[in-house]
């Protein structure tokens, strides 16, 4: 596996999850404080948010297929992007976890 297919994940997973937690805090600013304004920012967060977490899907379910994850752990993967935070710590575990099977290109010895 490709240390860019897990870099990619692990960028959609930061940005999904710095996402999900603004849009928790926008609704709560918009529903439960009344802040004038909130209201568009809910939607422009949720808007960035949903299209975002769709290229995260294909992300994930990328690393996971190359990885071999088994069905149930690369659901739970998946599903990280909808609970607020979880992402981070999925996508840190995940990272450690496939740190040993990310192929680094090592230099190859060449005959002369």
């Amino acid at each position: 596996m490709k240390r860019s297919v897990l870099t990619r994940y692990r960028v959609m997973a930061y940005v999904t999850g710095v996402l999900l937690v603004l849009l928790c805090l926008s609704m709560i600013a918009k529903y439960g404080l009344d802040i004038a304004g909130a209201a568009d920012f809910t939607r422009v967060v949720a808007i960035a948010h949903g299209w975002l977490y769709v290229i995260y899907l294909i992300f994930a379910f990328d690393l996971g297929s190359k990885a071999k994850m088994p069905v149930g752990r690369q659901l739970w993967v998946l599903l990280a992007g909808t609970i607020p935070t979880a992402a981070f710590f999925v996508e840190r575990k995940v990272s450690r976890e496939l740190e040993a099977k990310v192929a680094d290109p090592a230099p190859t010895a060449v005959k002369a």
